[in-house]
């Protein structure tokens, strides 16, 4: 006699193994050594996709990332564990996520948005341990003067005051 939910068909193996985001970092920066790319973002999902966001100082061609994927791919056995792995340069117009792409921007126009809501558009002019500075060309009223004129000002901000930065593209 065959009674309701005392067969299950399939069972979905919650105990497989998930891949350590720490072992990928140190693949990743075993990998990179002796190069100028840096490591911007790594994450593992609970599904074992594998997102590397990679750059460097002169940009990251596609070639590179694939030869970086590769070479991650060889150190996993699919047989063992299933994964998904992609392997990107840092996009333009993406939130700075470590203190390499401040260092890479110095000179260029960033735009730092505060954790008070407050924009900032500007070139970034240094980058410090805990802080940056940059300069803003502003419109403001002189006295004796009947139109306004451009003034540059300096702003730095601590690390902690910034909500965001991102590069700011001319053409």
């Amino acid at each position: 006699m065959y009674f309701r939910g005392q067969e299950v068909p399939y069972f979905i193996d919650i105990n497989r193994y998930m891949i350590d985001k720490k072992i990928v970092l140190e693949i990743v920066e075993k990998e990179i050594a002796d190069t100028d790319l840096f490591v911007v973002e790594v994450t593992v999902s609970t599904s074992n996709a594998i997102s590397i966001m990679i750059d460097s100082m002169e940009g990251v061609p596609i070639s590179t990332c694939i030869e970086l994927s590769r070479a991650i791919e060889k150190n996993f056995d699919r047989d063992v564990e299933d994964f998904e792995l992609q392997v990107a340069s840092a996009g333009i117009g993406q939130p700075f996520q470590v203190i390499q792409q401040y260092h890479k921007n110095i000179g260029k126009e960033v735009e730092v948005l505060t954790t008070e809501g407050v924009k900032y558009k500007g070139n970034l002019i240094t980058v410090g341990e805990n802080e940056i500075e940059i300069e803003v060309e502003e419109k403001v009223k002189v006295e004796g003067k009947k139109k306004k004129q451009i003034v540059v000002n300096t702003y730095s901000f601590a690390f902690d005051q910034i909500k965001s930065t991102k590069d700011i593209i001319t053409f």
